[in-house]
C-alpha cells in the first residue's frame, strides 16, 4: 500500500512507488543511443571524418531531439503517476447509517386478541410504519416461530420489504414455537454476510428466553445492538395452538433483560409511533459516530497538471499526416447515419431530420415527435403538422395525417395515411382514418372561392351521422390505438374557423368567425341541435366498443339480448373465478417450507 512521501516540507507524493522509473530512464536512453549506431549500417563501411558529408544531418538532429523529448515526456508522465501534492482539500466524509434487521415472532401466540384486532395485525401495522418513516439505513425482514427464514435480505429500497406484509402468517411458518435466540442468531448472520461490522437487530416478539439472552449478548459482543418491541398486553389473550386453546402474556421483564444483555432498547407497542421513536429506528445512528457536515483534510492530488507538458513532448513521436487522419476519421464518425426514406416523397425527404455533432438523426427525430405530440395536445395543428412533416416512420405519418385531418387539409392527409401504409402494409387505424376522412372529402362540398383558392375541403356538416375527420373510433379488446395526443380520439380541427363557411365537428359556428348574412331560422336551429346531440350519441356509443372499420349507422341499434347458453358460459365464469383461493402468502409459505426441507437434509440451519 502507497504511503505519502514528503521532501521538501511542503512537496507530497502520494504514490512515491512510481518515482523508482526515473532510475530506467538513463538505462532506457544509452539502450536506444547504441541501437541506433547499431543499425547504421554506413558507421562500418565509411570513414566517421567522411560521414557529415556525405549524410543528412538534419533528419539525424530531428530524430534525436524526438528521442530526447519522448524521454523527457516519460519522465513526466512517471512524476504525474507519483502524485506531487502541494496542499490539502477539504473532502466531506460519507457518512453510512447503522442497517435493522427486524425479526417478526409469527408463531400461532401472535393469534392472540388482547391487541385489537389481533397481535398479528397490530404488529404488521407497526412494520408498514417503520419501513414507511424510517430515513435511510438498510432494512432487512426476519419472521421465526420454531425456526428463523429470511423474508427480505438487507436492502436500502424498504417498499420492497412492505411487498411481503399482506402474506405474514402463522400459517407460512413450517412449524410453530417460539425460539426468539434462533431470531436473533440469524439476524447477526444476515449481518455478518452483508460485511457490517455493526448493526441493529429489533426483536417483535411478547417474552425472552435464557437462550435470548444469550444470544443477545453474544450479538452485542460481536457490535451489534439488540432492541425488543413487546408485542401483547400483560393480562394476555387467548389463541388456537397446535394443542388446543391456549395463553400468551407480554412478559415485558424478560425483554427488559434482552435489551440490557443486547446493549439495545425496550419499548411496549403503542397505537402511534412513539415507541419506534423511542427505539431509534426511524433515525438510524451513523456509523462510526460521525457527525453531521463532517469533513476530513486529505492531500490534493497535482498531477494532472504535467499531463499538457507529457502531450507536448510526444508530439514530434507522431508521424506526418496522423493529426489530419484523426481529423478525417472524426468527421467522417460524426456523419449521420442513414435512414430509410424511400417511400416519402422528395419533398417530405427532404425534410427528414438529420445528425448533428451532438445527436443522431434517431434522437433529433424522437425529440421532433415529442414536440409535435406536445403541439397536438394543445390544439396547436399548424404546429404539429411542422413537427411531424418529414419525420420517416409509420406512426409519425399516421400522426401527421391526424393533424392535416383536423386542419381540414383531407387531401394531404389522405396522403400521409398512404405513406404511412406504404411503410407499415396493413396498418389498422391508417386504414380507418383514411377511410373517414375520404367520405368526409366526398360529403363536402366546399364554396367556389375556398376551392379556388385553398384547394382544401371543409370539415363535414354536423348531423350527417359521421364524427370529424381523423378521429378513429376506438377498437374493441386489446387492439385498440391511441392517437398521437394518447386519447382514442381527436378534438375538433380549430384551424376550420379560418375558412369561410367553416363550422366546428359540433355544428355550432366558430367564436371568432364572422355570422353569415342569411341567419338559420330557428326550425333550422332546432333540427340542427338535434342533429348534434344524435351525432354525440353515436361517437360516445362508438368509441365504448364499436368495430374498427364498422360502416357507421344512421341510428343507434339496440343492445343486443344475451342468450342462454352465453348466460350459463358468464355464470360459470364467475363461479370459477370466485373459487380461486386469495391465499397471498402461499409463495412465501413454499419457499420456507423448501428451506426447512434442505435444513433438515443439511443437519442443521
Amino acid at each position: 500500500m502507497n504511503a505519502p512521501l514528503t521532501l521538501l516540507g511542503t512537496l507530497h507524493v502520494l504514490r512515491p512507488w512510481w518515482l523508482l522509473g526515473l532510475v530506467v530512464l538513463p538505462v532506457l536512453a544509452v539502450w536506444l543511443r547504441r541501437a541506433e549506431r547499431r543499425g547504421d549500417a554506413w558507421q562500418e563501411a565509411v570513414d566517421p571524418h567522411l560521414l557529415p558529408h556525405l549524410l543528412e544531418g538534419a533528419t539525424g538532429a530531428r530524430r534525436a531531439w524526438a528521442e530526447w523529448l519522448g524521454l523527457l515526456g516519460l519522465a513526466l508522465a512517471l512524476l504525474a503517476l507519483a502524485g506531487p501534492s502541494t496542499g490539502k482539500r477539504a473532502q466531506p466524509l460519507w457518512q453510512s447509517r447503522q442497517p435493522l434487521v427486524v425479526a417478526l415472532d409469527l408463531s400461532s401466540a401472535m393469534l392472540a386478541r388482547d391487541l385489537p384486532p389481533s397481535r398479528l395485525v397490530q404488529a404488521r401495522a407497526k412494520l408498514a410504519t417503520l419501513l414507511r418513516e424510517r430515513s435511510g439505513g438498510e432494512v432487512a425482514l426476519v419472521v421465526f416461530a420454531q425456526d428463523a427464514y429470511t423474508v427480505a435480505p438487507l436492502t436500502d429500497d424498504a417498499a420492497n420489504v412492505a411487498l411481503f406484509l399482506d402474506a405474514l402468517s402463522p400459517d407460512v411458518m413450517p412449524a410453530d414455537g417460539q425460539q426468539p435466540a434462533r431470531a436473533i442468531a440469524w439476524s447477526q448472520r444476515l449481518l455478518q454476510q452483508a460485511g457490517f461490522a455493526y448493526g441493529d437487530i429489533l426483536l417483535l416478539t411478547d417474552h425472552a428466553d435464557a437462550a435470548a439472552l444469550a444470544a443477545a449478548a453474544q450479538a452485542h459482543a460481536a457490535g451489534y445492538a439488540v432492541s425488543a418491541l413487546g408485542v401483547g398486553r400483560a393480562q394476555g389473550g387467548v389463541f388456537a395452538g397446535t394443542g388446543g386453546l391456549a395463553q400468551a402474556r407480554l412478559d415485558a421483564a424478560s425483554l427488559q433483560a434482552l435489551a440490557a444483555a443486547g446493549g439495545g432498547r425496550y419499548q411496549a407497542i403503542t397505537a402511534d409511533d412513539t415507541d419506534l421513536r423511542a427505539l431509534g429506528v426511524l433515525q438510524p445512528r451513523s456509523a462510526e459516530g460521525l457527525a453531521s457536515g463532517q469533513a476530513a483534510q486529505i492531500w490534493r492530488d497535482d498531477g494532472y497538471w504535467l499531463l499538457p507538458l507529457v502531450l507536448l513532448c510526444v508530439l514530434p513521436l507522431f508521424r506526418r499526416g496522423v493529426l489530419a487522419l484523426l481529423l478525417v476519421v472524426a468527421a467522417v464518425g460524426s456523419a449521420p447515419p442513414a435512414t430509410a426514406q424511400a417511400a416519402l416523397p422528395p419533398p417530405v425527404a427532404a425534410q427528414a431530420p438529420r445528425g448533428t455533432l451532438w445527436q443522431r438523426a434517431d434522437q433529433v427525430a424522437y425529440a421532433r415527435r415529442l414536440q409535435g405530440v406536445a403541439a397536438y395536445r394543445r390544439g396547436d395543428y399548424a404546429a404539429a403538422i411542422a413537427h411531424f412533416s418529414g419525420l420517416p416512420d409509420a406512426d409519425s405519418q399516421y400522426d401527421l395525417g391526424n393533424a392535416l385531418a383536423q386542419a381540414g387539409r383531407y387531401d394531404e392527409a389522405i396522403a400521409a395515411y398512404d405513406r404511412a401504409l406504404r411503410l407499415r402494409p396493413g396498418m389498422p387505424d391508417a386504414i380507418y382514418n383514411r377511410k373517414r376522412v375520404e367520405e368526409a372529402r366526398q360529403r363536402t362540398s366546399p364554396p367556389p372561392s375556398a376551392s379556388s383558392s385553398s384547394g382544401n375541403a371543409a370539415p363535414p356538416r354536423a348531423g350527417s351521422g359521421q364524427p370529424p375527420p381523423g378521429q378513429a373510433a376506438k377498437k374493441g379488446g386489446d387492439e385498440s390505438r391511441t392517437d398521437a395526443a394518447g386519447r382514442g380520439g381527436v378534438p375538433p380541427s380549430p384551424s376550420a374557423r379560418n375558412r369561410p363557411g367553416a363550422q366546428t365537428a359540433a355544428g355550432r359556428p366558430p367564436d371568432d368567425a364572422r355570422p353569415s348574412p342569411s341567419q338559420p331560422s330557428p326550425e333550422q336551429a332546432r333540427a340542427q341541435a338535434r342533429a348534434d346531440a344524435a351525432l354525440r350519441s353515436r361517437m360516445q356509443q362508438a368509441l365504448q366498443g364499436r368495430p374498427a372499420g364498422a360502416a357507421p349507422v344512421q341510428g343507434a341499434p339496440a343492445p343486443r339480448a344475451e342468450t342462454a347458453e352465453e348466460r350459463e358460459r358468464r355464470l360459470a365464469n364467475q363461479a370459477w373465478l370466485q373459487r380461486v383461493p386469495d391465499d397471498p402468502g402461499a409463495l412465501l409459505r413454499a419457499r420456507l417450507q423448501l428451506e426447512a426441507r434442505h435444513r433438515a437434509e443439511a443437519g442443521g440451519p
